[in-house]
C-alpha cells in the first residue's frame, strides 16, 4: 500500500502547497481586499463631485483590475507582471488621492499588504512608512481640511501584518508536506531495503545450502544405478532457478543511485545530528561507476550515523574515487558484514577499499576504482 491509500477519508493533512498557497485559501483573503478600493470609492462623493467623481470611480475600478491581476501574475509565478501591476497599482493610488483624500490611503493598504507577501525583508518599513504617511499627508495638505488618518494607518498595519500572517503560514504549510513527503520516500526505501535484506538473508542461503547438497548428492548417487539421481538432479536444477530469482529480485529491490544516496545520507546525517559536507552534483564521476559509488556512500554515511559519534561528515568524489570522511571516535572492530559486503562488491568491478582510521581523528573509508588504482598497485 502506498503512503497516499494509508491517508483516512477526510484528512485535512493531506493539503498540498498548492492547494494551500493557491487555492480558496488565497482566493477569499484577495476577494477580502477588495473591501478596501469599496471604502475609497464610497467616501470618493464626500470630496468630488460631478466629472471629478467619475474620474475617482474610474481610477479606483482601474485599481480593481490591476490588483486582479497582480493576483492572477503571482499565482502563475510571473514576477515580471506582478511589479508592473504593482507599480501601476501605486500610480492609481497617487491620482486617487485628490478625489479621495484621505480615504486614499486605504487602496495603499491593499498595495502594502501585496508587497509585504513578496518583499518580506523590508516589510516593517514599508508599513511604518505608509502608515506615517497616512498620518501625516492629511495635515501637510491643507485644502483637504482633514486630520490625521487614524483608521486608515490601523487598516494599513493590521492588514498587513494579517497578510504577512498567512503566507508565513502557507510557507510552515509547504514545508511540512514536503518534509512528510521525504519522510514517506524514506519509509518506502526502508521498507524496499528490509524486503531485499530479508530476500537475501534467508531464502538465499537457504536455497545456496539446498543447491549444494543437492550437488554432493547428485555426486554420490553419480557411481551407482539409482533412479534417485534423475530426481536430484532436478532438484539441484529449481534450487539453482529459484537462487537465481530470489538475486534478480533483490537486485531490482536494491536499485541505487549516487544522486539518490547523495541525498537520503544528507537527511540521515541531518537526523543523527552531524554537519553534513556533500557535493550537490555527481557528474564528476564515471558513469559506469555511479552506482557502485551510491553503495560507498550508503555504507559509509549509514556507519558514520550508527557509529561515530561525529560532528562532522564529509563526501569526496572524482571521476575514480570516493571518500567518506568523519572527526567521531574511529573504531577498531572487525569488518562488519556491510563493509565486507561492499569489498566484495568493489573487488568485483576490480577496485579498491581502505577503511581505517583518519588523522587527526575519525574514520575514512576511501574506495578507488579503474585507472586509480593501477596507479596505486
Amino acid at each position: 500500500m502506498t503512503y497516499e491509500g494509508m491517508r483516512p477519508p477526510g484528512d485535512w493533512s493531506a493539503v498540498t502547497p498548492e492547494r494551500w498557497s493557491q487555492g480558496w485559501r488565497r482566493l477569499v483573503l484577495a476577494a477580502g481586499m477588495l473591501v478596501f478600493p469599496l471604502v475609497t470609492a464610497a467616501g470618493i462623493p464626500e470630496y468630488s463631485h460631478g466629472s471629478d467623481a467619475i474620474a475617482g470611480y474610474l481610477i479606483v475600478a482601474g485599481f480593481c483590475c490591476c490588483c486582479a491581476l497582480a493576483g492572477a501574475s503571482a499565482a502563475r509565478l510571473a514576477w515580471t507582471p506582478f511589479w508592473l501591476m504593482l507599480g501601476a497599482m501605486g500610480a492609481l493610488f497617487l491620482a486617487a488621492l485628490p478625489f479621495a483624500r484621505t480615504d486614499a490611503f486605504f487602496l495603499c493598504a491593499v498595495i502594502v499588504s501585496m508587497a509585504a507577501v513578496f518583499v518580506r525583508r523590508y516589510v516593517a518599513l514599508t508599513v511604518a512608512a505608509c502608515a506615517l504617511a497616512s498620518l501625516v499627508v492629511p495635515c501637510l495638505v491643507r485644502s483637504w481640511h482633514d486630520g490625521p488618518g487614524w483608521g486608515q494607518a490601523l487598516a494599513i498595519v493590521f492588514t498587513s501584518l494579517t497578510v504577512y500572517a498567512f503566507s508565513e503560514i502557507a510557507r510552515a504549510n509547504r514545508s511540512l508536506v514536503e518534509a512528510r513527503a521525504e519522510v514517506a520516500r524514506l519509509a518506502s526505501e526502508a521498507e524496499r531495503a528490509r524486503i531485499a535484506r530479508d530476500l537475501h538473508d534467508l531464502l538465499g542461503h537457504s536455497l545456496t545450502a539446498i543447491t549444494v547438497k543437492s550437488a554432493l548428492a547428485r555426486r554420490l548417487a553419480a557411481g551407482e544405478d539409482s533412479r534417485a539421481l534423475p530426481e536430484i538432479t532436478e532438484v539441484e536444477t529449481l534450487t539453482r532457478q529459484a537462487l537465481a530469482d530470489v538475486r534478480a529480485a533483490v537486485s531490482g529491490y536494491r536499485e541505487v543511485t549516487l544522486v539518490n544516496e547523495l541525498a537520503r545520507g544528507r537527511e540521515l546525517l541531518r537526523a543523527s545530528g552531524v554537519t553534513a559536507d556533500l557535493p550537490t552534483a555527481t557528474d564528476v564521476v564515471d558513469v559506469s561507476y555511479q552506482e557502485l559509488f551510491g553503495w560507498v556512500v550508503r555504507e559509509g554515511l549509514t556507519n558514520v550515523a550508527r557509529h561515530a559519534r561525529a560532528s562532522r561528515c564529509t563526501v569526496t568524489l572524482s571521476a575514480l574515487e570516493v571518500e567518506v570522511r568523519d572527526d567521531g571516535v574511529g573504531s577498531c572492530a572487525p569488518y562488519g558484514n556491510g563493509l565486507s559486503g561492499l569489498r566484495e562488491r568493489v573487488a568485483a568491478a576490480g577496485g579498491r577499499v581502505e577503511a581505517g582510521p583518519a588523522s587527526p581523528r575519525g574514520w575514512r573509508l576511501r574506495v578507488s576504482v579503474g585507472e586509480t588504482v593501477a596507479a596505486l598497485s
